[in-house]
C-alpha cells in the first residue's frame, strides 16, 4: 500500500467522490480538473454523457487576462465564467465534483467563484 503515488491516491479517492456524485438533466455535474499550470472546469449531464458547458485557463476568452493574476484568481474567474456560460443555457443548480482534490485552495476558490455568480450547490 506505500507504493501507491499521489495520482493514483486522487484516482482513488476521484472514483469514490463519484459513487455518490451523479449529474442528471435537471441538475449536472459540475467537475474540476487541477492540472500544475492550469485548471479546467466542465458542467456534465451523466444520463446522455454529454458535457454542457466548460472553461478554463486556456479558453481563448480568458487566457489573456488570466496570464498575471495568481493561481487562486485566476481559478476563480474560471469558476465566474462556467457559471456564467452554464446560466446563459439555463442550468441554475449543479453538484459539485472535486475530481479527488481536497477542497482547498484553487479547488474551493472555483467553487466560491461559481456560486458568486449565481451557480446554486
Amino acid at each position: 500500500m506505500a507504493n501507491v503515488n499521489r495520482a493514483q491516491a486522487r484516482k482513488r479517492r476521484h472514483v469514490r467522490v463519484r459513487r455518490k456524485v451523479v449529474g442528471t438533466s435537471e441538475r449536472p455535474r459540475l467537475n474540476v480538473y487541477r492540472s500544475l499550470e492550469h485548471i479546467y472546469a466542465q458542467v456534465i449531464d451523466d444520463s446522455t454523457g454529454q458535457t454542457l458547458v466548460s472553461a478554463s485557463t486556456i479558453d481563448g476568452e480568458l487566457r489573456e487576462a488570466l496570464a498575471s493574476l495568481p493561481k487562486q484568481e485566476q481559478a476563480k474567474a474560471v469558476g465566474m465564467k462556467v457559471a456564467e456560460r452554464a446560466k446563459a443555457k439555463g442550468i441554475e443548480q449543479v453538484v459539485f465534483d472535486r475530481g479527488g482534490y481536497v477542497y482547498h485552495g484553487r479547488i474551493k476558490a472555483l467553487a466560491d467563484g461559481s456560486r458568486e455568480a449565481g451557480l446554486v450547490f
